[in-house]
């Protein structure tokens, strides 16, 4: 492999930036952020720069994948709720700290101006933010916004930075929607949109289908697409969700979104019978299970509005699993998703479909690659 220079002066000498961090490193940082200890995990990554791991190596190599160790440790139920916030907490920090080492200025930027920012609603920013650090990396003058940036303040600060290119992160599938009004926000302000995030799908499928002008899977993808050059800078026309999406025409989507809380009322009060282990739960146990229906009816409005059961599949098969490492039985599922289609009208035949689609993959154990943590 030819070895690349970057933008922080160290080198690529082939293998990946995971490759390139000592394992030892990688177990240090988890124990430390394990422990919810700033102090220590902001030592083992200033040390792993002074030994010579370069920037961009401890940024994609190291803080990314233990990020993503957080959230698969969480899943498997060996970190509580708590726990998974102060390390995530923690690994943000770590990132503060690193900014102060003497060998993470970047370049003057030569690029010209990005802003990255997460969509409304969307509250999981780590990713954004190691994109952005990553493109200031390579020479772009970066404006964050951060986290659950709502649409028209995102476009006002458009109009008055006039940035390039909008890199738009979407972590959960159910904020897709959303997604799609902001990226039409920043196309016809005259803005084009890289998407990024676990939401869009792991093959950009759906930046593809939303409409956005790039799609990349990771910090390091995100800038090769943009230094090739983004198209569609040009202003284009308002347009409605539907122009783009003609199977919305349906209805669905909107009807499955007006009647959520019915659904979810609904799907309560009649899963008592169909899963007697629920007549035993106390208050917390209910209020935990009207948050998970609720997380079906909203990803099943996902899937209808992006047109896509495996999204849904995806999303159950994986639910599945995190019950099963808490001693939930899995086959609740199924009675939710029976009683779901039996309270939805006959007239919606794709989230029937989709329905029965996460069905199957219960019953014959299908699962699909998460798309949500």
């Amino acid at each position: 492999m030819t070895t690349q220079h970057r933008a922080d002066g160290g080198t690529d000498g082939g293998g990946s930036p995971w490759e390139r961090v000592p394992a030892k490193v990688h177990e240090d940082l988890w124990e430390a952020l394990r422990q919810g200890d700033e102090y220590t995990a902001s030592g083992v990554v200033l040390d792993a720069v002074d030994a010579g791991v370069s920037v961009e190596d401890v940024l994609l190599g190291l803080i990314a994948p233990v990020q993503e160790r957080i959230g698969a440790e969480w899943a498997a139920n060996r970190i509580t709720v708590a726990q998974e916030h102060t390390a995530t907490a923690v690994n943000e920090r770590v990132m503060a700290a690193l900014a102060h080492h003497p060998a993470y200025r970047p370049p003057p930027p030569h690029r010209g101006r990005i802003t990255v920012a997460c969509v409304d609603g969307e509250w999981h920013s780590l990713p954004a933010r190691l994109v952005a650090e990553v493109l200031r990396r390579r020479g772009w003058d970066v404006g964050f916004l951060g986290a659950h940036v709502p649409t028209p303040h995102l476009v006002a600060d458009l109009h008055a930075s006039a940035p390039r290119a909008v890199a738009l992160s979407c972590s959960m599938p159910r904020h897709l929607p959303t997604a799609h009004r902001v990226v039409a926000a920043c196309q016809a302000a005259g803005f084009p949109v890289l998407a990024g995030g676990r939401a869009f799908g792991p093959d950009g499928r759906h930046a593809r289908t939303l409409g956005a002008d790039g799609w990349a899977p990771n910090a390091q993808g995100a800038a090769e697409v943009l230094e090739s050059g983004l198209a569609g800078s040009l202003p284009r026309p308002a347009h409605r969700p539907v122009d783009d999406l003609p199977h919305l025409a349906d209805q669905e989507y909107s009807t499955v979104t007006r009647a959520r809380q019915r659904l979810v009322r609904e799907t309560l009060a009649a899963l008592e019978d169909r899963f007697p282990p629920m007549r035993a739960y106390d208050d917390v146990q209910r209020e935990r299970t009207a948050e998970d229906v609720a997380h079906v009816v909203d990803h099943l409005a996902a899937a209808l509005y992006v047109d896509d059961d495996e999204l849904f599949t995806s999303f159950v098969s994986w639910t599945a699993d995190v019950l099963t490492t808490r001693g939930v039985p899995a086959e609740s599922l199924d009675p939710t998703l029976d009683l779901l289609a039996a309270h939805l009208p006959d007239a919606t035949p794709r989230a029937h479909r989709v329905l029965a689609a996460g069905r199957t993959a219960l019953t014959t154990g299908l699962r699909p690659r998460p798309t949500a943590t």
